[in-house]
């Protein structure tokens, strides 16, 4: 019997600020395309929080060239998801509505990643880093990028925890998921 390889999942986790996390709002937008891109290239699984900002505008890179894209929701449906958290349905080509709000579905969105992404972000997307650490899960951090991912190290360091997580710093998104991939390569 052949077996089927699964598609590595990359979740990404960052500020849901409509303006993106940082001081060059252009920068920002044009790494978020970028990494939707290089996910999409790789034939990667996109998981993001169904959100706004940068996790959005990752996603909507990610479907145009033709990758999958899943959105784990806080909400409980679809109605709840737009109506009572004013979130979009239509980045993510398939949205999980969990009913678990907004730290629940953070838990879903990094047990369900192979390798998490840090792009900025806030007190949202710390709570993300700190259970995909606690789990040792591949972090991968776009570096330069503002925010939380410029305070990973800070983070971590404070943890005091004896097996880290692999952390993998870069500024380019495309090296960023290389170095990434090749580290889960080598876990499996």
């Amino acid at each position: 019997m052949n077996r089927v390889k699964a598609r590595p999942v990359i979740g990404v986790m960052g500020s849901a600020r409509e303006a993106p996390d940082s001081d060059d709002a252009q920068r920002s937008l044009s790494l978020a395309e970028l990494l939707g891109q290089a996910i999409a290239d790789r034939e990667c699984v996109l998981v993001t929080g169904a959100t706004t900002g940068i996790p959005n505008i990752v996603s909507r890179a990610a479907r145009i060239h033709g990758g999958l894209t899943i959105g784990i929701s806080p909400a409980a449906s679809k109605a709840e998801h737009v109506l009572d958290y004013s979130l979009p349905v239509d980045a993510a080509e398939v949205i999980i509505y969990t009913g678990f709000g907004l730290k629940g579905r953070n838990v879903i969105n990094v047990r369900s990643a192979d390798i998490v992404i840090i792009f900025g972000g806030g007190i949202g997307t710390l709570n993300e880093f700190t259970i995909a650490y606690d789990e040792g899960k591949i972090i991968g951090v776009l570096e330069g990028t503002g925010g939380v991912a410029d305070r990973v190290e800070d983070f971590a360091s404070l943890s005091g925890k004896r097996d880290p997580s692999e952390i993998i710093f870069e500024s380019n998104p495309k090296a960023l998921l290389e170095k990434c991939l090749s580290a889960l390569a080598e876990r499996d």
